[in-house]
């Protein structure tokens, strides 16, 4: 590496830049206009706190349904696209042109056109005024356009494409050909009710996402990414690549609650990257870990990325179930890219930073043991603690828990004022102290506290848990400072700094609100993908496709689906990448599956494309959170994302395995020894895939060392592989015996039947499905239930009738299909078994290694 590129030093303007061109709008005005893009995203935070509160429902005033909400929002967001984002790089920044005005006022009325003529719309239903259609297409238009500035071409052009299928169907190729729709059907569609843009998506970022980024951004704007990276660097930063390993935890952090992966890599980046390059990573190296760490954080619960509430509608599962099903994957795909970056530490020899004062053994023990009994003690005193309170105060809890987390707050505080205030610098020459950096920072937790607490344990919906904490942390906002001087008796400077937190929390309600215009045009664009999709049934056709190229071979049809995900993903926003790669693909699985006798939870299937989607933030050639990392390190963006991508070789190999595997999501966990036994061999099984994509474990690995480890990790993983060559997974019973399996069924088990007939178009179909049986009770009660009536016809099972809205019915079975045969679990021994040769192999090749490392005298680079 030059000496040049050592020396190399980021422009912390241009960063800004960059983030305010992704994110928030790169025009900086000055006068009325400046108040205009200040007072206006006030606003819309102001609007959405009370949307979101039960105010409106205590006082009976304020109230919006769902769809007036929708409007509202979007006409907040596209009203500050056409003023924050200017049309195109080159244009003025300094002042708003008097066309962006005009664009601006009548986007809005045009997104807002739902909201002021809701009762004359609803009056109407599928029979637009020639006004309406004017609106519609003028409304469709500038967000589309708004989308672009935003968010740059990639989705306008994806959802203007669906746009031109909608009306000019007849002229696509036979395969994909349809009639075309009409103007007044595709506007009421797309525009004037809830299928197109104001719809599921929109809904969820009014309802959802907005207090999400909101909650994100004043955490950030109160200090709390600094406090994040801060401490991450004080406890990993002295490990062989310290900066780098902290870059991940901190990237981890960040990500949590962030909803762009180019901010995370700008925010975390900007600290990490010159660090990293400090101890020898390459610049390139040094950019791919931040890149490969920010955009794993949109994979991360509790928010990941705005993605997890969308998942909630979309997959028709609770918010604590989409978590629980996300948990997993994401904490293995961390802590195996914290490996990597310790393997590539070890090849190059790399030392951590210098640490002001070493403790002793007994020293490290004692904080470890500290830290960890007193956030067993917190955990334990939340949960058991605040349930007590339930008992005693009644009613009245509520008022209880706040006196408690405002007694907490002001003693976390005073606590805080005892050690130094945290240094905001972007340059880290020496590692801070653990113990004094952990306090200074520890009351920034309590909304997180408050946020999980009301979530998981209260059981609030997620939008009145993310208000409960975003009061919280408006509070905090305000009055820290404030506290801090009082604490520090620093007299007449309190009011000083009341006035100085009032600004703080203004500031970070506005700059919530700029984050997400994009968010917010996105998911209103997405709609039309959506739209299209419900409007003109081409989404059958996709699995039509890729079926006929996969030839009927399940993993061929995984890996086509990965890429197409991958490439329907690149530059678009996380929100906006769900909604499409999940609409378009998710089907694609579930229908190819089915017929292949290959029956994947729904959420396996969602949890699939969306991490194929979320990689293409580093997949080469878009990549832009690989450009944002290369603006830091001063590496070449496209080695920066080719590198990322193979960091991220370790995230890219999880969907296949818990497409497979759907104890990885914690499906399918009977008892705490099996959840600890996955969890256990989850996290080794990524590990050693790790140090076999980086061709180094103790030492640098032999070429069938490396094939030895791919072979352990897979068992690991899927040790059910295996066991299916020995005895086959499934025993055919003939339909005839339906009744008597499922009444055998345990309560809320599932039926797996493999069914065959014709579709009215005469298409055949050959398929497998899964019933959930519900109660017990009799087997033909429990398939009514289900939705399915059967009658027996020359020794065959034929289908009699399918209730509407049933399971069976959402499964797509039909009148007079036959039911073939009722698949049930062979009865063979536990596939755990195969761990046992596993751990053998590894115990040679560990033995081996360890060998080799002692020939070289301890020296793991020339062992």
């Amino acid at each position: 590496m030059s000496e040049q590129s050592k020396d190399f030093t980021p422009d912390q303007d241009k960063l800004q830049e960059m983030i305010a061109d992704s994110d928030t709008g790169g025009r900086s005005p000055e006068g009325i206009p400046a108040k205009v893009l200040w007072g206006v995203p006030l606003a819309w935070s102001l609007f959405q706190l009370w949307y979101a509160s039960p105010l409106p429902y205590i006082f009976n005033i304020g109230l919006f349904n769902s769809t007036e909400a929708r409007s509202i929002h979007l006409a907040f967001a596209v009203f500050l696209a056409f003023t924050a984002y200017p049309t195109f790089k080159s244009s003025p920044r300094n002042y708003i042109p008097i066309q962006d005005w005009i664009a601006s006022l009548v986007g809005a009325f045009a997104a807002g056109y739902l909201f002021l003529f809701y009762n004359q719309l609803a009056e109407r239903p599928g029979l637009p005024t020639t006004t309406d259609l004017v609106v519609s297409w003028v409304g469709l238009i500038l967000v589309l356009e708004a989308t672009r500035r935003a968010l740059g071409p990639p989705l306008m052009i994806v959802a203007a494409v669906f746009l031109l299928y909608t009306f000019f169907g007849d002229m696509a190729p036979d395969m994909i050909s349809w009639k075309g729709a009409s103007t007044a059907k595709a506007m009421s569609h797309y525009y004037l009710t809830t299928e197109g843009m104001f719809g599921v998506a929109l809904g969820v970022s009014t309802g959802l996402v907005f207090l999400f980024v909101l909650f994100g951004s004043l955490l950030e704007k109160a200090g709390a990414g600094n406090y994040f990276i801060r401490v991450a660097f004080a406890l990993m930063g002295h490990m062989r690549g310290g900066p780098a390993k902290a870059a991940v935890v901190s990237s981890a952090l960040t990500g949590l609650v962030s909803g762009s992966a180019i901010a995370n890599v700008v925010t975390t980046g900007t600290f990490t990257i010159p660090l990293m390059k400090k101890v020898g990573f390459t610049a390139e190296k040094a950019g791919a870990v931040e890149v490969a760490s920010s955009t794993n954080g949109q994979l991360t619960p509790p928010v990941m990325g705005a993605v997890a509430f969308l998942m909630v509608e979309y997959v028709g599962i609770s918010y604590v179930e989409v978590i629980k099903h996300a948990f997993l994957p994401a904490m293995i795909s961390y802590i195996a890219l914290v490996y990597i970056v310790h393997l590539e530490a070890l090849k190059a020899n790399l030392k951590g930073l210098p640490r002001r004062h070493v403790p002793t053994f007994v020293g490290q023990i004692m904080g470890f043991g500290g830290t960890f009994v007193g956030l067993a003690a917190l955990s334990a005193g939340l949960y058991y603690g605040l349930g007590w309170t339930k008992d005693v105060f009644g009613d009245a809890t509520l008022y209880a828990v706040c006196v408690m987390i405002a007694i907490a707050y002001v003693g976390l505080v005073w606590y805080a004022t005892k050690v130094p205030e945290l240094e905001t610098t972007f340059e880290i020459n020496e590692l801070p102290d653990p113990k004094p950096t952990i306090r200074a920072g520890l009351y920034y937790l309590l909304p997180v506290v408050v946020l999980i607490w009301c979530l998981v344990v209260e059981r609030l919906s997620p939008s009145l848990s993310a208000f409960w904490a975003s009061i919280l942390m408006l509070v905090i906002l305000v009055t820290q400072n404030w506290l801090k001087s009082i604490f520090r008796a620093e007299g007449g400077a309190m009011m000083d700094y009341m006035r100085q937190g009032v600004i703080d929390g203004l500031e970070g309600l506005v700059a919530g609100a700029r984050n997400m215009i994009g968010i917010g045009v996105a998911t209103a664009v997405a709609g039309i993908v959506v739209g299209t999709l419900t409007l003109t049934g081409v989404g059958a056709l996709f699995a039509e496709v890729v079926e006929y190229l996969s030839g009927g071979y399940v993993l061929l049809m995984l890996i086509l689906t990965a890429i197409l995900s991958l490439i329907l993903g690149m530059g678009l926003p996380t929100t906006a990448n769900y909604i499409v790669v999940s609409s378009l693909m998710a089907p694609v699985i579930v229908t190819v599956g089915a017929e292949q006798g290959l029956i994947v939870p729904l959420v396996a299937v969602h949890m699939f494309v969306f991490y194929f989607g979320i990689l293409a933030d580093d997949t080469p050639p878009v990549a832009m959170a690989a450009f944002a990392a290369s603006a830091i390190s001063g590496g070449d963006p496209i080695r920066t994302g080719v590198q990322g991508f193979l960091y991220d070789i370790r995230t890219a190999i999880l969907p296949f395995l818990f497409i497979f595997n759907t104890e990885l999501l914690m499906i399918g966990i009977e008892s705490w020894v099996h959840l600890v036994i996955t969890i256990v061999t989850a996290i080794i099984a990524m590990l050693l895939f790790a140090a076999a994509t980086q061709g180094f474990f103790i030492v640098r690995s032999r070429i069938w060392e490396t094939v030895a480890l791919l072979l352990i990790a897979f068992t690991l993983f899927r040790p059910g592989y295996w066991m299916d060559q020995i005895y086959p997974p499934l025993v055919s019973t003939p339909a005839t015996q339906i009744y008597d399996v499922a009444s055998e069924l345990p309560e809320n088990g599932q039926l797996r039947i493999r069914v065959k007939g014709e579709t009215l178009e005469g298409a055949a179909v050959d398929k497998t499905v899964m019933l959930n049986m519900g109660e017990t009770g009799s087997g033909e009660d429990r398939l009514m239930k289900a939705g399915l009536e059967l009658r027996e016809d020359e020794g065959k099972m034929i289908i009699d009738n399918v209730q509407f809205g049933s399971p069976a019915e959402r499964q797509k079975l039909d009148f007079d299909w036959e039911v073939v045969s009722v698949e049930q679990e062979a009865d063979r021994p536990d596939k755990q078994w195969f761990y046992i040769p596993a751990l053998l192999l590894l115990f040679v090749v560990v033995t081996l290694q360890r060998r080799r490392l002692k020939a070289a005298g301890g020296d793991p680079a020339h062992a």
